[in-house]
Formats: structure tokens, C-alpha cells, sequence
């Protein structure tokens, strides 16, 4: 699948800020010639006040604000545009074919405004011109007689769309191609995550019949054989990594293992699967004291996967004694939910509610993702610390995590060798939960074979990989 060009407006283009002056002007004409002329009923100030004010102060701060990466979301405030014309022709106009036609004009703007700024149209990005300066054109057309007559008391109450039409033909002279290379959201994609818009039919209808992420998980158990990676810790110890352990070898595998089958780092929110790319995002509870009494948060990392095992070990590192050298282990996230208990009961049931319909539509700020642990990419706790065997951690059905892995304490165990001596060998159980519905089971036990030969030569794991896969459009 070809790659969507993507454009951005630049905030440092002079055009930019010209726009935006007379877009804001068009604004403040409306509201103010509104007050001169006295409000009608509720559904005309709506209308034809509210509604183009936000439409065109909306689109001012998405192009100041956003315009570098999310400059598609543009495409809002002009169909709110588009509904506010329509309904102005259908109370302005008698005959009902010509409003019909004024109606289709505008849809048809509207759809190839959308259609070019999400890159679908990219090479067509001549036709924005068009999308202000036609209306721009019929307003003026369908009051010919005024404007040749200069009549102002006709012609003032169209001052504001005329002044918002010509400062948003600017838009065509300030935008401009991504040539980086890199993919850049479009419609559909979330804060967190690229949408996978290429997959197989059963693929992208599944989330919709199995709907909860509990419900749809496997489970899965495995025992490694860590003579090979005792030694390896010992020797990262030595180089002086001197808290390098287990944790990390586990965790760099696995970011090994997404390198080359990225799959893994899917999730699913809104019955839609995404891809979280090159951002790993693990989180794991720590624990200031190991004692029942001590308190414990949240933490995640931002993994990467060209990241190797030194990487994984400053990164985890960095973010644990940052939360550690608190006075009390405060993170960010147990800031924000000493808040909400300061909200009632009812009010935060409704609080809640409201968050997880944002996150259904990937409306999350990414502050709140960010502090989030049910938003990320693996969730990865250590048993062995706790001195017990791992368990199966049930998924999240709130948030959008897809893997949840435990392992428990090192054991010793006997084997028959086949020339019939027996050796002690130590192995570490890991147990994982997997929501089955990012990748099929081929691919799941594809993935644990290589998982499996990389712990077995966790030395593999010093040097960056030699590619790195990207998953699918």
C-alpha cells in the first residue's frame, strides 16, 4: 500500500499568522455586527453565530497549534462550515432545485478539502484553492446587485463570510508537503497509535464480536533454561552495569523479539487495531521498600526497538530511581489520582465513564496516556522478587494493553542427560496473557521460538538489530 503524503502548515510562515489575524477578524465582525442587528431566536443564533465562530476559531488554533503534525484535523471546522452554509441557503433561498445544488457544491468542497488534507488526493493540492474562493464567489454572484449598487446594508451582514473566505484562500499558499519521509498521522490514527488500515477482512471485523479484552485472552506458560544468561549477567555486572539482572534480559528480548516481529506491539481501542510503531511503552509497579507496608506506583518506559541491553538498563533504571528518590513514591500518576478522590462518588463514576468514551474514540489527551499504566505495550511484573512462582495476570479492559508477563523465582531442576547422567540445570518460569485478537497464533508462536533463541544467546543482545521490521499499513 502506497503511503499517504501528509502536509503541514508552518506557525514561522508570515501567510500563517496573516490567515489566522483575518480569520480571528472575521469572527469578531460576526459576533459584533450580531449585537448591532439584535438576536433572533435560539436556533438562528446557533446557527449562524456559535457555530461559525467555533468553526473558525477551531480552525485557527488547530493550524497554529497543530498545523506541524496533525494539520488534517483542519478538516473538522470546514465541514461545520459546510453545515453552517447549508443551512443558511436553505432560509435564504426559495427555490428548492437551486438549493439542492448549493448543497451538493458545498458537500463536494467539503469531501475534496478532506480528501487532500488526509493525503488521499495528494497530488490535487491545487484544488484547495477552489474550496473557499467558489462560495466566496457565489456569495458575491447572488448579490451582484448590491455589490455593484455598493449597498451597505445589504452588504455588511456577508462582511464576516467574506472576510473568513478570503483569509482561508491564504491556505493554499502556506501548506505545505512532509518530505521527511516519516509517516504522519491522518484520520483514524490515535495519539498512541498508527491504524492499521490493511488487514484482513475476519482481522478488522473480530474486535467487534469478541469486545472485551479479558475475554479474549490466551494464555501461555514457558520455562528457560538460564545458565547462558547467569553468566551474561555476571559479566554485564563486572563491565559495571551493577544492577543489571534478570528484569532486563527478559525485557530486551522482548524488545528484540518486536524488532523483528512487530506485530506484538499492536493493541485494539475502539474495536480498531493499531500500531504503536518503534514506541514500546512497558510499565511495571515498583515498590520502595520490599515490605507489605511500603507503597507502591506505577512506572512506564519508552522502549525502543533498536534499543539493546545497555539501553534497557539505563532507560528502566532512569525511571525507577527518578519515582524512588521521592520522599513518599509519588509518581505523576498518583498525583492525578489523588484528585479524582477528591471528587464524589457520583460524580466520578460519571468522570470515569466520560474517560473511557474519550479513549473508545482515541480523544485521551496524550498527558493522560502518558501517566496511564492500562495504555501501553507490555506490562511485565517479577514474581522472583516476591520469592513465588509467576501467575496469570488478568489484561485490562479499561485502557488498551495487550500483554501482561510474569516470572517467578529461579528453580533448580534434574535431568537425564541422553548418555544417561544427570545434571542439575536452573530455569525461570514465564507466564504470559496475550489478547489474541492483534495477531493470529502463528505468529504468536513464531514469535516465542525467536524469543526462546534469544535468551538462549542473550549476548545477541549488545549490539543494535540489523533490521528492524515495520509492520503494515
Amino acid at each position: 500500500m502506497e503511503r499517504r503524503k501528509s502536509f503541514y502548515v508552518s506557525n514561522k510562515n508570515v501567510l500563517t499568522w496573516l490567515m489566522a489575524l483575518i480569520l480571528v477578524g472575521s469572527a469578531v465582525a460576526r459576533i459584533v455586527i450580531a449585537c448591532m442587528k439584535g438576536t433572533g431566536d435560539s436556533l438562528q443564533v446557533w446557527s449562524q453565530i456559535v457555530l461559525p465562530v467555533a468553526a473558525t476559531l477551531l480552525f485557527v488554533l488547530i493550524v497554529l497549534i497543530n498545523g506541524k503534525e496533525q494539520f488534517y484535523k483542519t478538516a473538522l471546522p470546514v465541514w461545520l462550515i459546510v453545515i453552517y452554509s447549508g443551512i443558511w441557503i436553505s432560509a435564504n433561498v426559495d427555490n428548492l432545485i437551486i438549493s439542492c445544488l448549493f448543497w451538493i457544491c458545498l458537500i463536494f468542497l467539503g469531501v475534496i478539502y478532506a480528501e487532500i488534507t488526509n493525503g488521499r488526493w495528494a497530488r490535487a493540492v491545487w484544488l484547495l484553492l477552489p474550496v473557499p474562493l467558489l462560495p466566496l464567489a457565489m456569495i458575491l454572484y447572488y448579490h451582484k446587485d448590491a455589490v455593484m449598487a455598493r449597498n451597505w446594508t445589504v452588504l455588511m451582514p456577508l462582511m464576516p463570510d467574506l472576510i473568513m473566505l478570503a483569509g482561508a484562500s491564504l491556505l493554499v499558499f502556506v501548506i505545505r508537503p512532509h518530505s521527511d519521509g516519516k509517516y504522519h498521522p491522518t484520520w483514524g490514527d490515535r495519539n498512541d497509535g498508527r491504524k492499521i488500515r490493511t488487514l484482513a477482512p475476519m482481522a478488522q471485523i473480530t474486535a467487534y464480536f469478541q469486545v472485551e479484552r479479558n475475554t479474549c485472552s490466551n494464555l501461555f506458560e514457558e520455562s528457560f533454561e538460564i545458565t547462558h544468561i547467569d553468566r551474561y549477567i555476571r559479566q554485564k555486572r563486572r563491565e559495571g552495569l551493577t544492577d543489571f539482572g534478570i528484569t532486563h534480559v527478559l525485557l530486551a528480548a522482548y524488545v528484540r523479539g518486536i524488532a523483528k516481529y512487530p506485530q506484538l506491539n499492536r493493541f485494539i481501542s475502539g474495536q480498531k487495531v493499531y500500531t504503536r510503531d518503534e514506541d514500546i511503552q512497558y510499565c511495571m509497579v515498583i515498590k520502595k521498600e520490599m515490605n507489605v507496608d511500603s507503597p507502591d506506583t506505577s512506572i512506564k518506559v519508552h522502549l525502543n526497538p533498536h534499543d539493546t541491553a545497555e539501553d534497557v538498563y539505563y532507560k528502566l533504571n532512569a525511571a525507577v530511581e527518578s519515582v524512588k528518590a521521592t520522599k513518599e513514591l509519588d509518581s505523576s500518576l498518583d498525583g492525578l489520582i489523588m484528585s479524582l478522590n477528591l471528587i464524589p462518588s457520583v460524580v466520578l463514576k460519571f468522570v470515569v465513564w466520560l474517560l473511557k468514551l474519550l479513549d473508545y474514540f482515541g480523544l485521551l489527551p496524550k498527558f493522560l496516556l502518558e501517566l496511564s499504566p492500562f495504555h501501553g505495550s507490555l506490562f511485565f511484573t517479577s514474581m522472583g522478587s516476591l520469592g513465588i512462582p509467576p501467575i496469570y495476570h488478568h489484561l485490562y479492559d479499561f485502557g488498551n494493553l495487550p500483554v501482561f508477563g510474569a516470572f517467578g523465582c529461579k528453580r533448580r531442576a534434574l535431568e537425564v542427560q541422553e548418555d544417561g547422567s544427570v545434571v542439575q540445570k536452573k530455569y525461570i518460569d514465564v507466564k504470559f496473557v496475550l489478547d489474541e485478537r492483534i495477531c493470529d497464533g502463528y505468529y504468536y508462536a513464531t514469535f516465542f521460538k525467536h524469543y526462546r533463541r534469544l535468551l538462549a544467546h542473550p549476548e545477541v543482545l549488545d549490539n543494535p538489530p540489523e533490521e528492524v521490521v515495520r509492520d503494515i499499513d
